[in-house]
């Protein structure tokens, strides 16, 4: 088992004693990182597990290693972080590695596919099915070291100002959505566009777009997009969970003393395990209110997803046939999901398809 895996399974066992004790502290360098996140400061979860991975840092090495964090904008836009990460313009950032699946589609898998692994699953994929390991092998090339630090659970289907029924009226839809989602979504007709979280209200209150997709309920009801768009679809299943990293420039990263990392190793497992329950517990009470105040809840109409299935299924193939890198990540990410699907059929899906129905009509 690798050190990562290690630190992950142990994080929320360890105090911060064991970390470092006064005395050793004291014999360690003074060390600071500016580091900026791809989210505005509104998205208290996702922003907020950044200052508390920053935070958290600090307490763990007494105060030695302490990271400086900037919301969206700050520093470098939310799209431009691994770039400033990269080029040593700041030591590191948190973000979603599919935001640059225009460099290079393998980074894609890394933090979502279509149809693709659940949180936990991504979990285990990570942990103990190789994920890490070829994250690592694909962050090296760009300069960068990646550790996973967050996850926002499976993520809602978007609000459009239109109710869709059919798959003809995805045609032409100006939809903001991120990740190969986008390139799934012009298979089937409408026109994707990646637009960074903080302009996502401006482009739909002025009708630069039709629709756009980003988190959850939390979220969406701090950016008010109900305001602006009515139909709130769900599911997501472009993001059946989203995965965020903690990136760091490979020589600042390098530099650090081996108590430094795993600080921020254990840092960044607490955040893997809390932002996911921080969003479990927020969500269910966001919808209510969301519901209240006009949102008009829907769900795929089942052909929309069959075509969206079928359509996912050859992108994936078609993007493997040109780029080597991505088709191997593939091989790994799909071999172990053909395995998670099996299990989970099995146990969580048959508990969770009679549980959820009986809590309302059983009596």
């Amino acid at each position: 088992m690798n050190r990562r895996s290690m630190v992950g399974a142990a994080a929320a066992a360890i105090p911060a004693a064991a970390i470092a004790t006064p005395a050793l502290a004291q014999a360690l360098p003074e060390v600071r990182w500016r580091a900026a996140s791809s989210f505005p400061r509104v998205f208290d979860v996702l922003y907020g597990t950044f200052d508390r991975i920053c935070a958290r840092v600090a307490q763990l090495t007494e105060g030695k290693f302490r990271i400086q964090p900037f919301p969206a904008g700050e520093i470098v836009g939310g799209l431009q972080v691994l770039d400033a990460v990269q080029a040593g313009t700041i030591e590191a950032g948190h973000t979603a590695a599919y935001y640059y699946l225009g460099k290079e589609p393998g980074f894609a898998p890394f933090t979502a596919m279509c149809f693709g692994l659940n949180t936990r699953q991504m979990t285990a994929w990570f942990r103990h099915g190789g994920g890490n390991e070829l994250a690592a092998e694909l962050f090296r090339e760009y300069n960068i070291h990646g550790i996973t630090a967050g996850d926002t659970g499976a993520q809602m289907g978007g609000w459009f100002r239109n109710e869709i029924t059919s798959v003809d009226q995805l045609r032409g839809l100006k939809f903001r959505i991120t990740g190969l989602a986008g390139q799934l979504f012009t298979r089937l007709g409408a026109a994707p566009t990646l637009i960074a979280p903080a302009d996502i209200y401006p482009s739909l209150e002025r009708g630069v777009i039709d629709a756009a997709e980003f988190v959850g309920p939390h979220d969406d009801e701090r950016a008010n997009y109900v305001r602006v768009a009515r139909f709130y679809y769900a599911p997501g299943f472009w993001e059946p969970g989203a995965r965020l990293h903690f990136i760091s420039n490979q020589r600042a990263y390098a530099a650090l003393p081996d108590l430094y990392k795993h600080a921020l190793d254990v840092a960044c497992a607490e955040a893997d395990s809390d932002m996911v329950a921080r969003y479990d517990h927020l969500n269910p009470q966001a919808l209510r209110r969301l519901v209240a105040a006009g949102a008009q809840l829907r769900f795929w109409p089942r052909p929309i997803l069959e075509a969206a299935w079928r359509a996912n299924e050859e992108m994936v193939a078609d993007i493997g046939r040109q780029n080597a890198r991505f088709a191997r990540i593939m091989e790994s990410y799909n071999r172990f999901r053909t395995e998670q699907f099996q299990w989970f059929r099995i146990a969580e899906n048959s508990y969770d398809n009679f549980a959820f129905s009986a809590a309302q009509t059983v009596r």
